[in-house]
C-alpha cells in the first residue's frame, strides 16, 4: 500500500497548519485539552464553528456545491489529522457530520435549499433522536407514535441519550408511523423544531457530573408532512445511509493525540522504564492498525462507494482504544485522577488544577467513554454487523 501523500498534498498540509497557528487562540486550545469527553461544550463549539465558517472550512466533506470545501478525500484526511494534532476543538457532527450529508444523499431540493445554508452557517444547531428507553441498539424496535392527521404528524413518546438538544433548535429522528408490519417497515424520518409546543428536554447528568445527553418528552407534538425526509414509512433506509457517517467519522489521530498526552506524562514523572511505558507502546501498535484500515475505508470510498461494514469494524475498535488509553491515564495519575475540580478546566480560569494538568479530566474523561461502546450502536451490534456482512456468517 502506498501512503505517501503528493507534493499537491504536502502544500495543502502546511496551508492547513498555518491556518491553524493563526486562528487558534489560547482559549480554544484550552476548551479542546479540557474537554471531559466527545462532545465540546456549546459556546466553544460554535466559536471555532464561526471561524471555520468564515474560512469556508466548515464541511470539509460537503460538495461545492452545497456550500463545502469541495475538497478531495485525501485533503479531507489531511484536515482531520491536522486539526486533531493541533488541539483544535471539534465541530458538533450531527448537523455538519450526519444531517448535512442525510440531506445531500436523501432530502428534496426545497429540503437541501432551506437546512443547508442554515446548518452552514450555524444557524441552526441539530440533535439526532434515534434511541428510546426501550430501542438502543435495537432501533427497529422504537416505538415513538407518529400519527396522521391531515398535514400533519402528531408525535406522542419520548427519545432518550439526546446529545445536546437542550442547546439544539432542531431535531432529526424517527418516528413509527406504521406498527403492522415487520419492525423495519413503517419507520419514517422526520425533521422538527425543538420549540413545538408539546416538547420537552430533561437532562441526564453523567457519572462524570457533564451533562451532554437528555430525554425528550412529545406530547401531541404536530409535525408537518413536509418535514419528511425520504418516503413515509421507508425512513429504514434513510436511518442506515446516515449510521454510516456517524460510525465511519475516521480521525486515528485523536487517537494519537490522546497517547501522545500519555506518554508525555509517563516519561516526565513515571519514567520510561515503568509498566505504563510497556503499554504505550503496545497500544501505540494498535493505534498505528486502526490507521491502515482508516486507508483502506478511505481507499474504498476514492473508488466511489461507501464506508460499509468497515465503519463498523472502525467503529469497535475506536471506542475499545479510547476506553483503554483514558483508563491507563487514571492508573498513570493515581490519586490525582481521583480529585474532582470541574471548575479548574474552565478556559482562562483563575483556578489552578491539582496536580498535573490531565488530571482535571482523566475521570471525567474515562466514566464519559463508558458510552462510546454503546452510542452509536454497541460493540455487539457492530461484530453482527461484521459477522454478517464481512466473514459471511
Amino acid at each position: 500500500m502506498d501512503i505517501s501523500f503528493s507534493t499537491e498534498h504536502e502544500a495543502f498540509r502546511e496551508e492547513v497548519r498555518e491556518f491553524l497557528e493563526l486562528s487558534l487562540t489560547d482559549e480554544l486550545r484550552q476548551a479542546s485539552e479540557f474537554c471531559p469527553g466527545i462532545f465540546l461544550d456549546y459556546e466553544y463549539n460554535m466559536a471555532w464553528h464561526k471561524v471555520l465558517y468564515e474560512k469556508g472550512w466548515v464541511a470539509p466533506s460537503w460538495p461545492k456545491e452545497y456550500g463545502g470545501t469541495g475538497w478531495d478525500l485525501t485533503q479531507r484526511y489531511i484536515w482531520t489529522t491536522e486539526t486533531m494534532l493541533a488541539d483544535a476543538p471539534s465541530t458538533a457532527p450531527m448537523g455538519l457530520g450526519m444531517c448535512g450529508p442525510m440531506l445531500i444523499g436523501h432530502g428534496t431540493d426545497e429540503q437541501k435549499s432551506f437546512f443547508l445554508p442554515r446548518i452552514l452557517s450555524g444557524e441552526d444547531y441539530w440533535c439526532q433522536g434515534y434511541s428510546e428507553p426501550i430501542s438502543g441498539s435495537d432501533l427497529a424496535s422504537l416505538k415513538l407514535k407518529a400519527s396522521s392527521d391531515g398535514d400533519d404528524l402528531v408525535l406522542n413518546g419520548s427519545k432518550i441519550w439526546t446529545t445536546h438538544a437542550h442547546f439544539a433548535n432542531r431535531m432529526f429522528l424517527l418516528v413509527r408511523t406504521d406498527d403492522t408490519g415487520a419492525p423495519q417497515t413503517g419507520i419514517t424520518f422526520l425533521l422538527l423544531e425543538m420549540d413545538t409546543p408539546g416538547i420537552t428536554v430533561e437532562p441526564i447528568v453523567f457519572a462524570s457530573s457533564t451533562h451532554e445527553v437528555n430525554q425528550v418528552f412529545f406530547d401531541n407534538v404536530r409535525v408537518p408532512k413536509q418535514n419528511i425526509v425520504g418516503t413515509e414509512n421507508e425512513g429504514w433506509t434513510v436511518a442506515k445511509y446516515l449510521l454510516e457517517f456517524e460510525r465511519g467519522g475516521g480521525g486515528s489521530a485523536r487517537y494519537q493525540v490522546a497517547l501522545r498526552r500519555l506518554r508525555d506524562f509517563v516519561t516526565e514523572f513515571l519514567g520510561n522504564d515503568s509498566d505504563l511505558a510497556t503499554k504505550i507502546d503496545e497500544t501505540q501498535v494498535k493505534v498505528e492498525a486502526i490507521q491502515y484500515l482508516e486507508f483502506r475505508i478511505m481507499a474504498e470510498i476514492s473508488k466511489g462507494g461507501s464506508p460499509g461494514p468497515e465503519s463498523s469494524i472502525m467503529k469497535n475498535l475506536g471506542a475499545d482504544l479510547g476506553q483503554y488509553v483514558s483508563e491507563l491515564m487514571v492508573e498513570a495519575l493515581g490519586a490525582y485522577a481521583a480529585i474532582h475540580q470541574p471548575d479548574a478546566r474552565v478556559p482562562g480560569s483563575p483556578i489552578p488544577v491539582i496536580g498535573p494538568t490531565s488530571a482535571a479530566t482523566a475521570f471525567s474523561r474515562y466514566f464519559n467513554l463508558r458510552a462510546s461502546s454503546i452510542a452509536g450502536g454497541t460493540n455487539e451490534v457492530q461484530k453482527n454487523i461484521v459477522a454478517k456482512l464481512v466473514l459471511g456468517l
